[in-house]
């Protein structure tokens, strides 16, 4: 299983690299031109705004991993550690329903906007809104993968874990 993770992990992490790599590409090609030959690819921005989107749903699982988004931790730190643990399941719980629910939602959306297509690129929109769904499913599986030892420790893992340090990183959102 320890094994499954890191592959997951890792190729969360190399998919993030290569969307953002490609804007970068798109974007630097884009200046160049524009300076160089007074003329732009006419697509070229969006995308990099729908590779952004996708970036942003994408690299939400990973970040949430290491305990990188804004935490409030106030109240845990006041709590015994019963107290803590129960409302770090809580915050568990409800993390995981609301990524359901914002799966079900998504696939709605993208499911409406099927039929139109983007402006330049004439791509249509149902793969500019999958990223939401896809996402919140990834985000799904990273907090299933970290939710036992956030509920029983309160940390995070690292991203560069090695075996002598156990990979986690303990209170807080930034640790």
């Amino acid at each position: 299983m320890k094994r499954l993770e890191q592959t997951f992990v890792l190729l969360n992490g190399w998919a993030l690299i290569l969307m953002l790599s490609g804007m970068a590409i798109i974007v630097g090609s884009n200046i160049s031109l524009r300076y160089l030959t007074s003329h732009s690819l006419p697509w070229a921005d969006e995308a990099a705004r729908y590779l952004m989107i996708w970036l942003t749903f994408a690299g939400a699982g990973l970040i949430l991993r290491i305990g990188g988004h804004v935490a409030i931790t106030n109240l845990q730190e006041h709590l015994p550690d019963t107290g803590q643990k129960i409302l770090r399941a809580a915050i568990v719980a409800t993390l995981l329903a609301f990524f359901c629910f914002m799966v079900h939602v998504g696939v709605q959306y993208a499911q409406r906007m099927q039929y139109q297509v983007t402006p330049a690129l004439r791509l249509p929109f149902i793969y500019v809104y999958a990223a939401m769904p896809v996402g919140f499913s990834l985000l799904i599986i990273h907090l299933l993968l970290i939710a036992r030892g956030f509920i029983l420790a309160g940390s995070y893992k690292r991203l560069d874990a090695t075996a002598s340090d156990q990979g986690t990183l303990p209170g807080g959102a930034n640790g």
